[in-house]
């Protein structure tokens, strides 16, 4: 069984963000870049899989922020493979982009499943899983927190969440792309010690790339929420801060 992970670096939220001069992107020099979570959940879905059935976890990234010390944590974590992807680009892409470099990239390999998240903070045009699923004529589901391989090495069971609690089991033929939610268990924690030792002998392939030639998404403008007129404290006890509410709603038309 063989897995590709493709994952994305995204800001690290608890870092305060700036914009810059240009007002339409994020001062990247002031940024700290993390591994998207829901990417990093992919990753463990993988090294579950491999687990359980054998095979390779290989794990790309695109070339921005700290990917390379991403790579070698998933290498630190059991993933066979770590392909460092550099479009010579300095703005992060958007995903529509992305998606065409690992299409291009992926086109003809050997894989069976291909693994990513099924969303990050600063997705705007889409998942990336969807994406590469369609430029690769290859099926895909969404949302999904459980994979299990069929005994006969062609098919996956995937556990689709939907709203509500619910959630179906749906098959499908490989290769295809799955864009995770959550892994079946928390991402591992790899010990110093580990890392260290693989920090000493890993090796981060690299692979340059032309960048696509148009980006589909543009922004027109970036800010910070701007303050508004601030919020009505309502005093008085449960019942008369209920009569105000109340009061207010049909006063906005929005109860009859």
């Amino acid at each position: 069984m063989n897995i590709v992970v493709l994952t994305k670096q995204v800001p690290d939220l608890v870092e305060g963000l700036e914009i810059d001069p240009s007002g339409k992107a994020l001062d990247v020099a002031s940024l700290r870049y993390i591994l998207s979570e829901s990417d990093d959940h992919a990753l463990e879905q993988a090294l579950l899989i491999k687990e359980k059935v054998g095979g390779r976890v290989e794990v790309f990234a695109l070339n921005q922020g700290e990917a390379r010390e991403s790579l070698i944590m998933a290498l630190a974590k059991g993933a066979d493979r770590a392909v460092l992807v550099d479009a010579g680009l300095d703005s992060p892409l958007a995903n529509h982009a992305a998606a065409q470099i690992f299409a291009t990239l992926l086109r003809g390999g050997p894989f069976d499943l291909i693994l990513t998240g099924v969303r990050a903070i600063d997705d705007l045009d889409g998942s990336v899983g969807g994406l590469v699923a369609g430029l690769l004529d290859l099926p895909y589901l969404g949302l999904i927190r459980k994979v299990e391989i069929g005994g006969d090495g062609k098919t996956a069971i995937a556990e689709k969440e939907y709203p509500g609690s619910y959630a179906a089991e749906l098959e499908v033929r490989l290769p295809a792309v799955l864009g995770i939610q959550s892994a079946e268990q928390p991402p591992r924690y790899v010990p110093i010690s580990r890392l260290r030792q693989v920090m000493k002998t890993a090796t981060v392939e690299e692979v340059s790339v032309s960048p696509p030639s148009q980006q589909l998404l543009g922004v027109a403008r970036l800010f910070k929420p701007e303050e508004g007129a601030g919020a009505v404290m309502i005093p008085g006890d449960a019942k008369e801060a209920a009569r105000q509410i109340a009061s207010l709603l049909f006063e906005r038309r929005l109860l009859r």
